[in-house]
């Protein structure tokens, strides 16, 4: 069973520049790209920006708002004496949360981990917290707060903190599974379950064979409500008798499917769908993904994106504007390779050789000259880029564009890293020519193993 068939938890893992992170969302990419043409990029949502996409579709989930200021977390915790907060489309619930029982107090951060992190300025404190002290919520919320926190998806350098969401926190007696994935294979929706929520899905399904159940949804296919109450005793074992508990996880089923077809998206994963002490079915975790070629006419894309910037790589943005894939990784050969299969062989052959790529970064099947030289703005950027490596099959792509592109970039950007070019396929005689006719110290090898090799040498100089 593969990790994109059983979803994972790739939404929160996009962007990071640690390694383990990194690998997640390039096999996103691949399986992206496997049946795409066109390409595409793909973006972070935040805990808070996924639940607040269930809450307006009519999902239950948990009270919450996030703030990004302490006058902002003093008047959420104590609005008598602070006034109340302005409450913004992306700021969480319109209700007081004051008089919760119990608050829980989360970093917003895309990286995960967060329980099991520490901040720099107070190691003690993680990025997950619970209190049923409104001043203790206050204090929590000011700590985390332009703190960076450190988890084992981050590095040692750990992810600035801007926003905290203080939501009401719930105890569960029941914790389920349940994630929507567009199903290549079948072309429609595939429901994901199980009756056992709240770990990662894939450990889940190494202990056992039938704890994960899957259900195939014809793309036009309406699904009633008693349809979702069968599904709803299917998916999560729940006894005929727990009537309001079947409602309940039908009409999250029904809300779900919805929402999914209505954001042109690739994936809903709800873990846990949990019940709560006072038998309340609610989406406790969520985490979103839609294909971009939709993003023409999902125009709250762009407003979450202008949100998340600022934690993001910055290459990253470069890298959208110009329609490239990039992704930084911690190694010193920057790669520019076109197709996501040739990229991931070419970091495959670099590490085989005893280096480290420094990003995965695809140009695609028909770039031009200033694409090829945005790419190599880009990880000419990396300060700890110390060679490049240029690895192009032309199919569609022609061989002399992007020799082109790289004697131009050469001149403009002042390259001074060693690179090595290797190029085959549509007009690579006339590339070879307008290499040799440039004089530029530019290493050209054909064969890609030995290519490879030349480049992690010139890395280690």
């Amino acid at each position: 069973m593969t990790s994109f068939a059983l979803c994972g938890r790739l939404c929160r893992n996009l962007g990071s520049r640690s390694q383990s992170k990194s690998i997640g969302r390039l096999q996103t990419l691949i399986s992206h790209q496997l049946v795409n043409h066109q390409q595409r990029r793909f973006f972070d949502l935040q805990e808070y920006q996924s639940k607040q996409l269930l809450h307006e579709n009519g999902n239950s989930v948990q009270k919450f708002k996030v703030v990004s200021k302490e006058s902002e977390a003093a008047s959420v915790i104590f609005p008598e004496e602070n006034g109340e907060m302005k409450v913004s489309k992306w700021s969480g619930f319109r209700d007081d949360i004051s008089r919760v029982e119990e608050f829980v107090i989360k970093a917003q951060v895309l990286a995960g981990g967060r329980g099991k992190g520490k901040f720099k300025k107070n190691p003690n404190l993680s990025g997950v917290k619970l209190t049923t002290s409104p001043n203790e919520a206050l204090e929590y919320t000011k700590s985390m707060l332009n703190d960076y926190l450190i988890t084992k998806q981050t590095g040692d350098t750990g992810v600035l903190v801007e926003k905290v969401m203080i939501a009401e926190a719930v105890r569960l007696k029941q914790e389920f599974y349940f994630a929507i994935v567009l199903d290549r294979g079948f072309d429609g929706p595939l429901l994901i379950t199980s009756p056992y929520g709240g770990m990662d899905i894939e450990e889940v399904a190494a202990k056992s064979d039938t704890a994960i159940r899957k259900f195939k949804l014809p793309i036009d296919y309406k699904v009633e409500f008693e349809t979702a109450r069968k599904l709803a005793v299917a998916a999560f074992d729940i006894q005929l008798h727990d009537i309001d508990i079947i409602d309940q996880c039908a009409k999250e089923i029904l809300k779900l499917h919805e929402l999914f077809l209505k954001l042109d998206a690739t994936q809903i994963e709800i873990n846990p769908l949990g019940v709560t002490n006072k038998r309340q079915v609610i989406c406790v975790d969520a985490k979103v993904n839609f294909d971009e070629n939709a993003r023409f006419r999902q125009k709250w894309v762009d407003e979450l994106e202008q949100l998340n910037r600022t934690e993001t790589d910055s290459r990253d943005f470069e890298a959208r504007k110009h329609n490239l894939n990039f992704i930084g990784l911690n190694g010193s050969i920057g790669c520019m390779v076109n197709g996501a299969g040739l990229a991931m062989a070419t970091m495959d052959i670099i590490k085989l050789h005893g280096g480290e790529p420094a990003n995965f970064l695809d140009v695609g099947g028909g770039a031009t000259v200033d694409q090829v030289k945005a790419a190599l703005k880009i990880i000419k950027s990396d300060e700890n880029v110390k060679a490049i490596f240029v690895n192009i099959f032309g199919g569609i792509m022609r061989c002399d564009t992007v020799a082109q592109g790289i004697i131009e970039s050469s001149k403009s950007l002042n390259l001074n890293l060693p690179i090595v070019v290797r190029l085959e396929g549509t007009r690579v005689k006339e590339a070879k020519q307008l290499i040799e006719a440039s004089q530029m110290n530019l290493i050209s090898i054909d064969d890609f193993d030995a290519a490879s090799e030349k480049v992690v040498e010139l890395g280690k100089l």
